[in-house]
Parts: C-alpha cells; sequence; structure tokens
C-alpha cells in the first residue's frame, strides 16, 4: 500500500473553507490529515489518470466557523456549498462521473459532516467518507465508510500527552469527567455521581484536580457519547494507557478493521450503565494486564506526528481508505 497507494486532491476550491482544517482543536485530525495529504510527502500524486482515490478538500469545521450562522440551526449553506463543489468537480473532471463518487474520499471531523454529505445522495451512498461521526443509525456504513478518531489536540502536538504509569499505580477504578451532553452521559451522571470512590464521575472536576492525572491514575476510563456517537476521550484513555470503556450506540471505533478492540478495551450498553462496577470488577488481574499490554501495542496507531512515522495516525487512516477503495470497481 505504502508504495502503490495514490491520491489525487482536486486544486479547486480556496482557503479557508476548502484545502485546509484545524490543527489545534477537538478536530485536529481533520487538519492534521488535509495538511498533511496537501504536503505530498506521502501518497499524493498530481496526476489524475494514475489515481486510486480523488480526495474533496473541502472543511466542514471551516464552513461551519464561515458560513454557519450562530444559534440558527440552519445548515443549508453548508450544504449547498459541498453540492456546488461536486458541481464543480464533476463539469471540470470526468473522474467523479465515471464512478459516481465511489472512488472518492471526503473527511470531516465536525459532528455536522455526515449531514453535509446528503446534499449529494452519491457521495452520502457511494463515497468513502472518513467521519469522526461515525453512528450507524446515521447512515455510516463501515463497508464504504471510515472512522476518523477524535483527538483533541489544544497546542497541536502530543508531547505530554502519550503514556502513563503501570498498572500497580492506578488506585481508581473508572472515571469519567465531562459536560452533561446527550441522554447517554445524563444516565451516567444520574447513576454514578457521588454515589461511589471506586467510579469517579464528575461533570466538573474539583479545582486544583487535574483531568490528565485522573486519567493516569484510572485502571478504567468511560467514554460515553455525547450529542453525537465519536468522544475525544477514547484517543485520550489510549494515549495515558486506561482501558478505554465505551458506552455508545452505533459507534464504529477507528481502525476497526484492523484492531479488534475486544482485546484492548471494554464495551458496555447504555442499559448496562448500572452494572458497570460489576462489569469492570468481573475482569481478572491477568486479563486487565492483557489488555493494557494490548493497549500500549496499539497506542502508536493513534498517535499524531509531525512528520508522520509508518504506523501512526496518518498512516492507519490512509490504509483504511485504501482498504475500501479495493471494495470498488471503476470502469473506464
Amino acid at each position: 500500500m505504502e508504495k502503490l497507494f495514490k491520491v489525487y486532491i482536486y486544486k479547486e476550491g480556496d482557503i479557508p473553507l476548502f484545502h485546509n482544517g484545524p490543527c489545534r482543536s477537538i478536530y485536529s485530525t481533520e487538519g492534521r490529515f488535509v495538511h498533511q495529504m496537501e504536503k505530498g510527502n506521502f501518497y499524493r500524486t498530481n496526476d489524475p489518470d494514475e489515481a486510486h482515490v480523488y480526495f474533496l478538500p473541502f472543511s466542514v469545521v471551516m464552513m461551519v466557523q464561515y458560513l454557519y450562522v450562530p444559534h440558527s440551526h440552519e445548515m443549508h449553506a453548508i450544504g449547498r456549498t459541498v453540492a456546488d463543489y461536486i458541481d464543480l468537480v464533476s463539469k471540470r473532471h470526468s473522474f467523479w462521473n465515471r464512478s459516481l463518487g465511489a472512488d472518492h474520499v471526503m473527511l470531516s471531523c465536525h459532528d455536522w459532516g455526515p449531514h453535509a454529505t446528503s446534499y449529494v445522495p452519491n457521495l452520502f451512498n457511494k463515497s468513502i467518507r472518513v467521519l469522526c461521526n461515525a453512528n450507524t443509525s446515521e447512515g455510516f456504513n463501515p463497508s464504504k465508510d471510515v472512522p476518523l478518531p477524535e483527538i483533541n489536540l489544544m497546542t497541536g502536538e502530543v508531547t505530554g500527552l502519550v503514556g502513563g504509569p503501570s498498572p500497580s499505580c492506578r488506585s481508581i477504578l473508572a472515571f469519567f469527567a465531562g459536560r452533561l451532553h446527550g441522554h447517554i452521559r445524563y444516565l451516567l451522571l444520574n447513576y454514578w455521581k457521588n454515589k461511589d470512590e471506586d467510579i469517579q464521575v464528575y461533570d466538573s472536576l474539583p479545582t486544583g484536580t487535574s483531568y490528565n492525572t485522573m486519567l493516569r491514575k484510572s485502571r478504567f476510563c468511560l467514554c460515553p457519547s455525547g450529542y453525537e456517537v465519536a468522544s475525544p476521550r477514547v484517543v485520550e484513555a489510549i494515549y495515558a494507557e486506561c482501558i478505554p470503556v465505551l458506552i455508545s450506540d452505533g459507534y464504529i471505533p477507528p481502525l476497526s478493521d484492523v484492531l479488534n478492540w475486544k482485546a484492548f478495551s471494554v464495551v458496555v450498553a447504555v442499559e448496562d450503565i448500572p452494572n458497570i462496577k460489576k462489569i469492570l470488577m468481573g475482569i481478572s488481574q491477568s486479563q486487565y494486564l492483557r489488555m493494557h499490554r494490548r493497549l500500549k501495542k496499539v497506542q502508536r496507531h493513534f498517535v499524531v506526528n509531525g512528520p508522520p512515522k509508518r504506523f501512526d495516525f496518518f498512516h492507519m487512516m490512509a490504509h483504511s481508505i485504501w482498504l475500501r477503495r479495493l471494495n470498488v470497481r471503476v470502469r473506464d
């Protein structure tokens, strides 16, 4: 794949809405992938005839910033911009019409990414959509779409975020801290907040308490969905070497096609929130240690490097796109 895979990036579109993306925010994976691909050091080709996939370089995050009217709950301007862009490249080039978009790729870490693609039916139904909001109940199709990890890089770097103490130094059974976003978090906080010292759940951490320190003191880190299924807490847990506990409906975790998430994480159904302690206490010490060792092995696949390194976030996302492209037959 590293030697063969070729990506052509459409040159149409201007910054800030196109060829752009945030690198220092909760949406950082969108910007980091786009900027690394644009640099052209990996996979990119300037010859569209030798490309395996065609990258649509629009940024839903930047469209929200520049086109969305706050509190209007009106997303038509964003959807129309996406539709207009597809119309433009389909008229200037033959590649979209040849495959009806099946060998085309878009990427978005914004919650509205999936909805933005719905303005072009073939983009929604046929194209490879790389999305943080990988929710099967909202049309995410794991056979053609790629789950994108949500990583909150406030400084743009992973320095100080990756690594944690040994299992013997982790005194807290399970930890979560986050705002009351969505019904799953409401259930979690309602049942566990201030109820049990082993299950430390907060909507706001006490003054002087470090979030990252709590991650590193915990054996398991609870990762409930918010308003949408994706949460940066999954990768935060992986970075801190705290076993992630996924609590969601319809979420497809990143790299599920190559990683066995059951080997290094715990999945808890929403209806089992009251049983979290029982479930986690039922994991033996030897099983926990195996999960911890496996977590450390897969950690590198979620690390954002600059420049990219083999098997890191950037290359694993490229590999996930490559795997979906193998399922597409394009007629000349």
